[in-house]
């Protein structure tokens, strides 16, 4: 007997056999969808992070994870766990990956082509999303810019640091000068993996670490919380920065038009007056100091007949508010991001009152 026949002799011969046995079989349907509809039902928080079989948002972890061109071995379990913990316990992922993407594609286009001219892997710009989130932060230990640079290390690679000036903040100076580290690092250690460890550590530190454990591997190293999930914290933003699509973004970033041409004014005296200056240059103070974030001061005693380039974007219009919010200095949270950004109806009483690093 067929299954259809079988259903009509159901409701053509109603015995009490029949009407059980049809009670049974519409209850075994009913069930059945439940369960279908239970295992597919959307999540109740879709932005959540699951680490079931080290998956980020429907990505898995990938097996050939490598950083500058060095594999990172994934066949220890305290590796995977670390690897696990940056990937999924980081609070950063939910609150500020569309952030991030914006600011990616808006900075790393200046960071990039330095990072080549300099000879560093490419790899090295999500430093700087570590270090800043890509903002002009200052710590409270005093380090500062994308690339958190402290007062001595920035002077020692040539930067100018004092109450009027700050190169820290000066983006494309910056890069060069972490390059400048990186590769001091490399030199010393030939390993790039090793040399980005010591940006957060020191090379000293690096070294006695790895003279007091006896190796010469960064994933066999034990080191503070900080330096000890650096690499790993790099891998996360890595993987989620280069797969824009499997995070739910990939529509929702408004294309960025660059940075805006400039032209290049340069000034070997001092400037008493900035807004005299800014006029006399057909800028005003505001644009000024948006695209020269270096000058933190409210003038420039240059006695030693220095050569500072001020960038003016030809544009007089230019919307000043996709820049000055990274490029202002701002204190670091407790969440190394910085808190409070400007807004542009804000920016004019600020940038007279703008705390100096």
């Amino acid at each position: 007997m067929t299954i259809s026949v079988w259903i009509l002799k159901i409701f053509r011969e109603p015995s009490p056999l029949y009407k059980k046995t049809y009670v049974s079989f519409a209850s075994w349907i009913l069930i059945s969808l439940l369960i279908r509809l239970s295992m597919f039902s959307p999540d109740k928080y879709p932005s959540d992070y699951s680490n079931s079989n080290f998956k980020v948002l429907g990505l898995n972890i990938p097996t050939n994870l490598q950083f500058a061109g060095e594999r990172v071995p994934q066949n220890d379990y305290e590796i995977k766990e670390s690897l696990e913990k940056e990937f999924f316990a980081n609070k950063t992922w939910k609150h500020s990956s569309l952030a991030l993407f914006v600011k990616a594609q808006k900075w790393f286009p200046l960071i990039e082509p330095i990072l080549k001219k300099e000879g560093v892997p490419d790899d090295f710009k999500y430093v700087a999303i570590i270090e800043s989130h890509l903002s002009n932060a200052v710590s409270p230990m005093g380090a500062a810019g994308f690339w958190q640079l402290m007062p001595v290390t920035a002077q020692h690679y040539g930067l100018i640091v004092n109450s009027e000036v700050d190169e820290r903040l000066d983006v494309e100076k910056a890069t060069h000068v972490a390059c400048k580290h990186f590769k001091d690092a490399y030199n010393y250690f030939h390993n790039w993996t090793l040399s980005a460890a010591a940006y957060n550590v020191g090379i000293g530190g690096i070294q006695n670490a790895l003279k007091k454990q006896n190796t010469n591997n960064y994933y066999d190293l034990l080191l503070n919380k900080e330096t000890g999930s650096f690499i790993y914290r790099i891998l996360a933003f890595k993987t989620l920065l280069s797969n824009p699509e499997h995070f739910g973004v990939k529509n929702k970033i408004r294309k960025s038009g660059g940075f805006p041409a400039f032209k290049i004014v340069k000034v070997d005296s001092s400037v008493t007056n900035l807004t005299s200056f800014a006029k006399h240059i057909g800028t005003n103070v505001v644009t000024l100091k948006t695209f020269n974030p270096w000058l933190i001061g409210e003038q420039l005693n240059n006695p030693d007949k220095h050569v500072f380039q001020f960038k003016i974007p030809k544009n007089k219009n230019i919307d000043l508010s996709a820049y000055f919010n990274d490029v202002f200095p701002q204190e670091m949270s407790t969440d190394t991001v910085p808190s409070k950004p400007l807004t542009p109806d804000s920016i004019e009483s600020t940038i007279d009152t703008i705390k100096k690093p």
